[in-house]
């Protein structure tokens, strides 16, 4: 089951990165910059309207699959109805709270009054989306609980195919930037009632009713709720602000400088942390039922794995930022290609603690989680404001990267390792190691292979699928066990296809 969620779950992911990687340029150049950088401007904003839900949307997971292990059907159907309605109301506030920033948006950012006014519609329609995905959240926590991402993932691969051609469809009929939001938001909308399906096929007896509301519930999921509300708030300081500092600081064509770089780390990092997300609800069972060595076992192997996965791309980023970024966009966005460099190394750092981070948040530990993760919030904020005027964006990645490292390394990493009782250099050893060390080899590849290829997209392709193949070469045949490399690989083997067993008459 792992597996499957796992794989799915990448497959959408790597559909998405791949449209939203193509479709970019295509954006860029038929919108311009500051219509493109208005555009992303206002989704940033957005963004922090998820944290509303004062942790409600991410709570759920752990309680649909708490009382699933139960098989409590009727106190889950009470939390859903009660978390149905609060949410509601939640989304309510949060568009009110989207249209009255909407109208004052010029005195938040530097914007010409006709920038503002775009900005304007486009965050009006962005929030309608953002209003309702809380509410239609709760539907994919039931999904994520029962431990059926694949539904989703089918689900999420449709919606983007089907955005990608309306994206192009409403650019070359000579509509603008507005007109392509309300268009494509239009179809997100559509999909949410896929999900809400979706959670009715995994839970047919979810019953969302008023008489099933009860207070004593709201009171238990806020008890957990409100660290998930101040975690996903940390979150959002360290991960999304960056781009909320460059548009206050530096203007908006500045934000669209910065979002390809962005682009390719977030790519990197959702198509690479699978299976450190996919292990939540295993790690709530586990700590659940006190099987102290199967969470040590998840923590140890998922960690591995996860960096063994993020290690080829980002390195390839690290390796060839410069003429990927010259392929991809033109030379105006070569000069980025450090800033690429840079958010790599943070992708590298939280994918490698992202293992740590679930072990944390679900076995007993997430007040402490969420004390870290904000103190490295401020300090992400300070720094990229204080580094911002000296050294532009570059400042800003340098202000994300030091405060991650150092909270990864030094507190994360190391609690995590306390609390599963695995002592810190048998993790570094067991988890950490044998991802780490074919990586320098695959970077000298990549660097030896970059002066003899041509600078284009296909060849850039090519010298990444060569390094990644001599990294895995090395991490499946030196790096790890025969009994380890015997598993991973049966493992892949269930996702293949079978073939028909054919019977014989006789």
């Amino acid at each position: 089951m792992v597996a499957r969620n796992v794989s799915t779950r990448t497959l959408a992911y790597v559909t998405d990165a791949a449209i939203g990687l193509l479709i970019l340029p295509f954006n860029l150049a038929h919108l311009g910059t500051t219509a493109y950088g208005l555009w992303m401007l206002a989704a940033s904003v957005t963004v922090y309207f998820s944290i509303l839900d004062f942790g409600y949307g991410g709570a759920l997971v752990r309680f649909v699959a708490e009382y699933r292990a139960r098989r409590d059907a009727k106190g889950l159907n009470e939390i859903l109805s009660t978390l149905f309605f609060v949410l509601v109301a939640v989304a309510a506030a949060a568009y009110a709270i989207a249209a009255l920033i909407a109208f004052n948006l010029d005195l938040f950012f530097k914007l010409t009054p006709e920038q503002a006014d775009t900005g304007r519609a486009i965050l009006l329609i962005v929030a309608v989306n953002v209003a309702l995905r809380m509410i239609f959240a709760l539907y994919g926590s039931v999904i994520v609980g029962f431990q059926q991402y694949h539904l989703n993932s089918v689900t999420s691969i449709v919606t983007s195919l089907m955005v990608a051609v309306v994206n192009v469809i409403v650019l070359l009929a000579g509509y603008g930037v507005v007109a392509l939001v309300a268009a494509t938001t239009t179809v997100r909308l559509l999909a949410y009632a896929v999900y809400r399906l979706n959670a009715y096929q995994v839970f047919p007896g979810m019953q969302l009713r008023w008489r099933s509301v009860r207070l004593n519930r709201l009171r238990e999921v806020s008890e957990f709720g409100a660290f998930m509300f101040l975690l996903d708030w940390a979150y959002k300081l360290n991960y999304s602000a960056d781009v909320l500092v460059i548009g206050a600081l530096i203007g908006a064509p500045a934000v669209a400088l910065w979002t390809p770089a962005q682009r390719l780390a977030d790519v990197t990092l959702r198509l690479t942390n699978q299976l450190s997300e996919a292990m939540f609800p295993l790690v709530v069972d586990s700590d659940a039922g006190r099987r102290a060595e199967r969470l040590r076992r998840i923590f140890l192997q998922s960690t591995r794995l996860s960096l063994a996965m993020t290690l080829p791309i980002a390195g390839g980023l690290v390796c060839l930022a410069r003429p990927l970024l010259t392929a991809w966009l033109g030379q105006t966005f070569a000069d980025t290609a450090v800033v690429v460099q840079i958010l790599a190394a943070v992708v590298v750092i939280r994918v490698g603690s992202s293992t740590a981070s679930i072990v944390m948040k679900g076995a007993g530990l997430h007040r402490r989680l969420t004390l870290l993760i904000t103190f490295m919030g401020i300090a992400n904020i300070a720094l990229s404001v204080a580094l911002a005027g000296r050294l532009g964006l570059r400042g800003v990645a340098i202000g994300t990267l030091v405060p991650v490292g150092v909270i990864a390394i030094f507190g994360i990493f190391p609690m995590a390792c306390r609390r599963v009782g695995v002592p810190l250099i048998r993790a570094v050893r067991q988890a950490l190691w044998p991802a780490l060390w074919p990586a320098p080899i695959m970077a000298g590849a990549l660097l030896l292979t970059r002066e003899q290829m041509p600078a284009t997209l296909l060849a850039l392709a090519l010298q990444l699928a060569l390094a990644a193949t001599v990294y895995f070469g090395l991490f499946l045949v030196v790096a790890i066990d025969p009994a380890e490399r015997h598993e991973y690989l049966r493992q892949l083997r269930k996702l293949l296809p079978r073939r028909p067993q054919l019977s014989v008459a006789t």
